[in-house]
């Protein structure tokens, strides 16, 4: 066996397994897309782009993806803010506080998201904690309710996606030299302008990557959305769940999936590039 073909063989079952459970089914949600529905027959084997048609035609579901993504987005640059921060705190401390608040961060990634997010609605109703604490101490009048809210939404879901962040920025930190942090505050730069100037450029790679986990996620997220949002504020997974076991429009619940997909891999392969070339700059301007 030459040393060519050796990759390839030793990966193959990690293949197989990778084409039966997620190829295969990807391929024939994107074959159904193009069937036809009838609400007597059911669906219908044959060619159409009515589902296409109907989803680029009817504002409902321009506003259903404009949800959709402008959640996400303002998700990924909360994360951006919060994760970059306690990635460079947690940086800097020393051991062994290093490791313990580095699990108080990722801990609650081992805890289900629907009990992570059941605990928020628990929170973000009119009878909740988070009422009751603005009432007593008198910034509103009212109960305050953030269920059913997009703001909701977005913190129960910046809560969830946070440690992914938190992760890809702490793993670029850990690669910088701690003597070029050193040399720029020896040549009289401030801590805002060393942050700015030196750690900054150094981590944007992790900063992209955090970033495109995170809004690949978010546009992607099904539980947190349907407990928080509701059926009043219906993001695209939810719309395509409706789809497939309400209704039973599936043509029509696998087109609103590859739009998303589509959707998010054009964002993906944008953000992509933008690490490709940010790689690039800083090989060249360390050479």
């Amino acid at each position: 066996m030459s040393a060519r073909a050796n990759p390839w063989v030793l990966s193959a079952p990690a293949l197989a397994l990778y084409a039966t459970f997620l190829v295969v089914p990807m391929v024939l949600v994107f074959l159904i897309s193009f069937f036809d529905f009838q609400f007597y027959g059911g669906v219908q084997a044959t060619f159409t782009l009515k589902n296409y048609v109907d989803i680029f035609s009817d504002g409902y579901y321009y506003e259903i993806y404009a949800r959709t993504f402008g959640v996400a987005a303002a998700v990924t640059l909360a994360c951006l803010v919060l994760g970059t921060a306690e990635a460079y705190v947690l940086s800097r401390m020393a051991n062994p506080w290093k490791g313990l608040f580095l699990m108080v961060v990722l801990g609650p990634l081992l805890i289900s998201v629907v009990v992570r997010t059941l605990g928020w609605a628990l929170l973000f109703g009119s009878t909740g904690l988070i009422s009751k604490a603005l009432m007593a101490l008198g910034l509103t009048d009212t109960p305050v309710d953030l269920m059913y809210s997009n703001l909701g939404v977005g913190i129960a879901l910046t809560h969830v996606l946070v440690p992914f962040m938190v992760i890809a920025v702490w793993a670029s930190l850990q690669r910088i030299n701690p003597s070029t942090e050193a040399a720029a505050l020896s040549l009289g730069a401030s801590q805002f302008t060393v942050i700015r100037r030196v750690i900054v450029p150094q981590v944007m790679p992790g900063i992209l990557s955090g970033s495109i986990m995170v809004f690949a996620l978010a546009a992607s997220a099904f539980a947190t959305p349907a407990i928080i949002g509701g059926r009043r504020l219906k993001n695209v997974a939810t719309a395509a769940y409706d789809e497939f076991l309400n209704t039973l429009n599936w043509p029509l619940g696998a087109a609103l999936a590859v739009v998303l997909l589509l959707a998010t891999v054009i964002v993906l392969l944008s953000a992509n590039r933008l690490i490709e070339r940010r790689h690039g700059a800083v090989f060249n301007a360390g050479n």
